[in-house]
């Protein structure tokens, strides 16, 4: 069959979760068993999101083949229970690189090289690259960013042109916000109409309109959105507040989104098989017994700098039918009042997340101190884990002074070292450790127990590593290296075995855990948080550590 494209679009403002509507029309195409992908466009003029602040533009998603991505990309692998590869986040750096580097080779000799068709052909290009190498039955592309940003204009020129060459198998579906009037109760739709407008200004008009709101519209603001959009009355669908993410491809397939889609792109429709997500939204809903996981790192203010931690915590929940409950640790505030780290006992369990640098470092290395000594499970990522090494180093071992060479690179103990292949790295984007990587699991660890088998593959995203010149203090003290890399000595996953629980990974477990099939690694955690709470031996320590 010929391929089909959904562009989604976004007005009003960002953030309404344009890439959570992508993910669920995806996961309602897919339940009809049509081979559905995804990818993200993003205006900026950055070549990736891997030199971005989390705090300016939350996490950044890693892809199996080492592509530093918009966090959407997470969002498309879990729904859709697929792994996406990095060339399907497009950016306007890759586009312009792209375009000026063929022009210096003499690619377009003779021509003057221009906005319309160079820049949209490079992105029509990058676009159908997806359906040459992948052939799926149905291309999500999420542009982001709002109608009426200047940035955004090429994408919306290409997706038109997309349009005008292949009217029968491209869709577009517009999300704007209509907002609630708190004053009267009132849903708004002039924004939407406004945003709409912007779009069609720019040769556009969308064939489906889901509005963004608080509650599900009324009959009478779905007339007036279909009067002022020229949109058929029958394809304004609402995505309205839920608890959670999960539930949105529910309620719009229980509108008819789904039918509707499948209807105007040509495809035979079929029923939507959606049992085991319904099974597992209705875990998440229904279970009652809560487990208070505290997440300690610094950029916790905006909490989409950890999304995809957060979302593995909810599949590992599900899965044991417990409630997360995620208490948020600011370590810089551990830092200034060094008192605050005993509020980590009301954790059930507590996670040292990843991040960079010296900010808030000395508040999770205290924080890690703490629930070692007090035998609260943990679990330590990326630099988490580093930190962890280094907290052993220094209050087990006895290396005072020790730390990492990236905080303090005269530390007399370099416990935690540049890798090699790193040591002479100038330029800083696309050049850590990326994606990913074999590693082999040490039998008769908790890890093995853990995972089941002597070999995983993991997502990494870092530059530094445990030093080689400190594995014998370190393991002659009790810490366990239980996870190496296969192809070279590198460290992946340290353990205490005397401990309730206490591990921790130089990988990202997060980015490969998916609603129906959770990380083993965050089950493992919430399984010791539960037994834990009810006084009971720990699951996974060699010993059965008692609370």
């Amino acid at each position: 069959m010929t391929t089909k494209y959904v562009f989604v679009t976004g007005g009003v403002l960002s953030g309404l979760g344009k890439g959570i509507t992508t993910s669920s029309i995806g996961k309602i195409l897919q339940a009809r068993g049509y081979n559905v992908t995804a990818v993200k466009i993003d205006p900026y003029l950055n070549v990736d999101a891997g030199t971005m602040n989390p705090f300016q533009h939350g996490e950044v998603f890693v892809t199996f083949d080492g592509g530093e991505t918009d966090l959407d990309l997470g969002h498309y692998e879990r729904f859709l229970d697929i792994e996406v590869p990095k060339y399907h986040n497009i950016t306007s750096g890759q586009v312009y690189y792209s375009v000026i580097r063929k022009e210096r080779r003499g690619k377009y000799l003779g021509q003057t090289v221009q906005l319309i068709p160079h820049v949209t052909d490079e992105i029509k290009r990058r676009i159908m690259l997806v359906t040459r190498r992948e052939r799926p039955d149905v291309v999500l592309v999420e542009i982001g960013g709002t109608v009426g940003d200047y940035e955004g204009l090429p994408f919306l020129e290409a997706a038109r042109q997309m349009k005008l060459e292949m009217p029968e198998d491209v869709l577009f579906v517009h999300v704007a916000l209509v907002p609630l009037l708190s004053t009267t109760g009132e849903l708004k739709t002039k924004p939407l109409q406004h945003s709409v407008a912007e779009l069609r200004r720019v040769g556009i008009q969308p064939d489906i309109i889901i509005a963004r709101s608080p509650k599900p519209l009324d009959e009478g603001t779905k007339r007036k959105i279909s009067l002022f959009t020229n949109v058929p009355l029958e394809a304004v669908f609402t995505s309205y507040d839920v608890d959670t993410i999960y539930k949105v491809p529910l309620i719009l397939e229980e509108q008819g989104l789904g039918k509707y889609i499948i209807r105007k792109l040509g495809l035979e429709d079929r029923p939507a098989k959606l049992d085991d997500w319904v099974s597992f939204v209705n875990s998440l809903e229904n279970a009652k017994e809560v487990v208070r996981v505290f997440m300690c790192g610094k950029y916790v203010k905006l909490h989409d700098s950890y999304i995809s931690i957060v979302e593995a915590i909810k599949h590992a929940a599900a899965h044991l039918k417990v409630k997360p409950e995620i208490v948020w640790c600011d370590t810089e505030e551990i830092e200034k009042e060094p008192s605050k780290v005993t509020e980590l006992n009301n954790a059930d369990a507590v996670i040292v997340l990843p991040g960079f640098g010296a900010r808030g470092v000395e508040g999770k290395i205290e924080a890690i101190r703490y629930v070692r000594e007090n035998n609260i499970p943990f679990l330590g990522i990326c630099y988490g884990m580093q930190l962890a090494v280094v907290e052993f180093a220094r209050n087990v071992v006895g290396l005072k002074g020790a730390h990492t060479t990236e905080v303090d690179p005269n530390t007399p103990y370099p416990v935690i070292d540049i890798t090699p292949e790193e040591a002479n790295v100038k330029d800083l984007g696309g050049t850590m450790i990326l994606g990913n990587r074999r590693i082999k699991i040490m039998e008769g660890t908790i890890a093995h127990e853990i995972y089941g088998r002597a070999e995983i593959q993991e997502r990494h995203r870092h530059r530094y590593e445990v030093n080689p010149r400190f594995f014998n203090a370190l393991t002659e003290r009790g810490l366990v290296f239980s996870g190496w890399r296969v192809d070279k000595p590198r460290v992946e996953i340290i353990e205490l075995p005397t401990h309730y629980f206490f591990v921790a990974t130089q990988f990202h477990p997060e980015f490969r855990s998916r609603p129906l099939r959770p990380h083993p690694l965050f089950i493992a955690l919430l399984r010791a948080a539960i037994n834990r709470k009810h006084e009971l031996p720990s699951p996974y320590s060699l010993r059965h550590v008692t609370a």
